[in-house]
């Protein structure tokens, strides 16, 4: 079996992104994605100041937390995480990302993260560089790869960033990390980052969201 037929073989986290759910039946949303065979939960947060917008909220995080069996996962794209990410965990959520550039103590925090019993991870903006991150590699569980820039929903992926998902795939080896792909995630660019061995993808309107289709029947396509 050769290296890509093995990393398209071992199974991919599904991870759908809530801020594209609907929030007028978040709790149905909920259930139906965990039936579906959603694998983790994927909320994000956003202080419009770290990104130009607002997306979920501390709420909704708990909110989704307690109402179901399946992890979840902040991303917190918001200035100076390390204040927050104690009651994030406290909420139950079972993975927390920060963007190192929002954290002038990036390890501190991460650190911070697992002794409040959470896996901790960083999120890579597009334009940040593998290098850059490299000293943190080391102290993290899960590495989020942003491949649109980070604040809204619905962009084009951003093909520039190709390169340095594979250079990150091969440091795997290396580490101890599972590399998940957000942004544009369709079924194409899932089946295409799956066989080059990134382990999960973050799934919005590009792939799961607003297709008028039984989650089910995408997750099952998506798998397959």
């Amino acid at each position: 079996m050769s290296q890509k037929e093995h990393c398209a073989d071992i199974k991919k986290l599904l991870c759908p992104s809530m801020m594209c759910a609907d929030f007028g039946n978040l709790h149905g949303e909920v259930k139906a994605l965990e039936e579906a065979g959603a694998d983790i939960f994927h909320i994000d947060i956003m202080d419009g100041r770290f990104v130009p917008n607002f997306a979920m909220g501390a709420g909704d995080a708990q909110y989704i937390a307690a109402h179901t069996q399946k992890p979840t996962d902040a991303h917190l794209m918001i200035n100076n995480p390390g204040d927050y990410v104690e009651s994030f965990a406290k909420m139950g959520i079972g993975i927390i990302y920060i963007h190192p550039e929002a954290d002038v103590h990036a390890p501190r925090t991460l650190e911070k993260i697992r002794r409040a019993g959470a896996l901790p991870g960083i999120a890579v903006n597009p334009g940040t560089s593998a290098e850059t991150i490299g000293p943190l590699l080391s102290i993290i569980s899960y590495l989020l790869v942003m491949t649109v820039n980070p604040g809204f929903a619905g962009q084009s992926y951003l093909p520039f960033v190709d390169g340095k998902i594979d250079r990150l795939i091969r440091l795997k080896d290396s580490y101890d990390y599972k590399l998940i792909i957000d942004g544009a995630c369709s079924p194409e660019r899932i089946r295409d980052l799956s066989a080059r061995g990134a382990d999960g993808f973050v799934l919005g309107t590009s792939a799961l969201f607003g297709k008028n289709r039984p989650y089910a029947n995408i997750f099952k396509e998506l798998r397959s």
